[in-house]
């Protein structure tokens, strides 16, 4: 009388197989061809050991509110961005013109040098 196989797979092929779920991209059905194991075992795997458990689309349920909240921030940050993205710009024209006039005229603008305009300006007197 031949006896009935009972599979058991250690924990390590089970996270295995879920991990090549999740990062390579295959499907239940793929896992289920290459390692003969059946549908059902492999969602319940992925149940278990998964990060994300089993691929869906995702549905967000907002309010206008929030939704109208969530546009005002994305639209506030893609300003901060373009605004950053500006003083960066002119930030390397500073300093390339600074560049130039050190190495064309041989002076030095830069804070710490020593300069005339380095010493203290003398007031005017106010007459009373």
């Amino acid at each position: 009388m031949a006896g009935i196989t009972i599979k058991r797979y250690s924990e390590a092929f089970r996270i295995q197989v879920v991990r090549e779920y999740e990062e390579s991209g295959s499907s239940i059905c793929e896992l289920h061809r290459k390692y003969g194991i059946g549908k059902t075992t492999i969602q319940k795997w992925i149940n278990r050991y998964s990060k994300e458990g089993v691929r869906h689309r995702l549905m967000v349920i907002q309010s206008p509110e929030e939704q109208n909240r969530i546009k005002e921030l994305e639209e506030r940050i893609r300003r901060q961005e373009e605004l950053i993205a500006r003083l960066a710009l002119d930030k390397l024209m500073l300093e390339s013109t600074l560049e130039v006039i050190e190495r064309d005229y041989g002076i030095d603008v830069k804070k710490n040098a020593s300069t005339s305009s380095k010493q203290p300006m003398k007031r005017k007197r106010r007459s009373k």
